[in-house]
């Protein structure tokens, strides 16, 4: 296929430039002789004309009175001049051997002008210019007879094959200089499109990390530049993937082996007393529940990255987040934990119910979590005409800066030994973000003065009367 596009991108340029060439050397020849066509038309017709006014003053035609007549007119320089009588008997010939004085001659030149009408014909054959030309002798409006005039040139002609030689030579330096210049530039561009094939192929193989080194800066390069983005996107996203498996399967590995290896415990020991049995069996009990809810975020994640977002509806903010405060409300006082939220402004956006209690449960119960005996968590619902914003702040145990840029990775642990005995999956703050921007807000966290962290949710506001979507 490289080899085919190289081929018609050399035969493009060499048909245009043999098309060019074509032009060049017809059009000009044309025009050309078409000039010298005029030119002997103009020259002979008047020498004839000439010749026909110095024979007009005389009554009758005869060899002699036609003969000194014609002394009187110049020399011409034409190959062959005849004069006839109105029979068409020659009367004046100047060919001097061979001449045809006394016979007839009937050219068709010649019988055209008895019957009382100029007539002019040249033509360019076997390197010569061929012009005839014949004029009545009309005496009182009686055609008395007529002059016939020959020329025939080689020297117009030769001039002419010389422009024709010069203008071959010129089409076939030219040709081959540009024959190989289409030939050098089509094997750059398909050389180009070579690369950008190559690195697609190599892609195509799973080859992510392989990018498109094309130089320039027209549409080939822009198009590798494009590939080379498409490529690192693809390659992201294959890193994600990866990193999603494995974090997935070891997310899954973890609570498996806990309930394999307590449910070992059991069916290996004997007489285990019914209390230990109690407690094995709870903690099977929690491994299994936090199974559960690594599969049902990883099902969230999975309708997000396929775009399967519920249809969107009004949902009040005020009244989904004191619906979460009742639900944690038990939750924080056993971690002795101060919960309370704000309003200040009401506000209503478009999600479903279910996506915005899952940004606002995950937010407070991980502030909630990761507190201290006597600390706080305070939910304010605030705003402005075109964004509502709602605040999850805490005086917590806080996150390292240095870890803020990776919170809302999914699988993502600050700390992975403490995050896992407080139950947590690493995908709680992931879905929130995705749901928040695939809603068209954002979730931005930052640290608090005096400790802890603070969550910002925006999400846009939707007016009452608005339409829903």
């Amino acid at each position: 296929m490289h080899a085919s596009l190289q081929r018609k991108f050399s035969f493009s340029y060499i048909a245009i430039i043999l098309a060019v060439l074509i032009l060049l050397n017809t059009y000009p020849l044309i025009t050309s002789e078409n000039l010298t066509f005029r030119s002997k038309q103009s020259s002979l017709q008047g020498s004839v004309s000439v010749m026909v006014t110095a024979l007009s003053g005389l009554e009758e035609l005869s060899e002699e009175n036609v003969a000194g007549a014609m002394t009187l007119v110049e020399e011409t320089g034409i190959s062959r001049v005849l004069v006839t009588d109105a029979s068409g008997r020659v009367l004046y010939d100047t060919r001097e051997t061979d001449g045809a004085i006394g016979r007839y001659a009937f050219y068709t030149e010649l019988v055209q002008a008895l019957r009382g009408e100029d007539v002019f014909y040249t033509e360019f054959s076997d390197k010569a210019f061929k012009s005839r030309a014949a004029s009545p002798v009309i005496y009182h409006s009686q055609t008395i007879g007529a002059v016939y005039a020959y020329e025939y040139d080689t020297e117009q002609a030769e001039l002419l094959l010389s422009l024709q030689r010069n203008l071959l030579t010129i089409s076939a330096v030219v040709l081959v200089f540009a024959g190989g210049i289409s030939v050098l530039l089509s094997r750059v561009l398909t050389r180009r499109f070579g690369v950008l094939t190559d690195a697609i192929r190599k892609m195509r193989e799973g080859s992510y990390s392989h990018r498109a080194e094309v130089g320039g800066h027209d549409e080939i390069s822009e198009l590798a530049a494009e590939f080379n983005d498409m490529a690192d996107r693809l390659q992201t996203t294959e890193d994600a993937r990866r990193r999603f498996v494995s974090d997935a399967s070891h997310e899954l590995k973890t609570p498996l082996a806990g309930i394999r290896l307590l449910s070992d415990s059991i069916l290996q020991t004997e007489n285990m007393d019914a209390q230990t049995v109690r407690e094995f069996v709870g903690d099977i009990e929690q491994e299994s529940e936090r199974l559960a809810r690594i599969t049902e975020n990883l099902l969230r994640l999975t309708r997000l990255d396929s775009g399967m977002l519920p249809e969107a509806q009004r949902v009040d903010l005020s009244s989904v987040m004191a619906h979460v405060v009742r639900m944690l409300r038990l939750v924080a006082e056993e971690k002795q934990v101060d919960l309370s939220c704000e309003i200040r402004r009401e506000g209503q956006t478009l999600a479903s119910e279910d996506e915005i209690h899952e940004i606002i449960y995950n937010l407070t119960e991980n502030a909630i979590k990761y507190n201290r005996p006597g600390g706080f968590v305070k939910l304010l619902l605030a705003g402005d005409e075109k964004d509502c914003l709602l605040t999850v702040s805490d005086n917590g145990i806080g996150i390292p800066e240095g870890d803020m840029p990776r919170i809302f990775d999914r699988f993502y642990r600050v700390d992975k030994m403490r995050s896992r005995a407080a139950g947590g999956t690493g995908l709680g703050l992931s879905i929130a973000a995705d749901t928040a921007r695939r809603r068209g807000g954002s979730i931005e966290v930052r640290a608090r003065e005096g400790g802890g962290t603070v969550f910002t949710v925006r999400l846009p506001r939707c007016e009452e009367g608005g339409n829903e979507t």
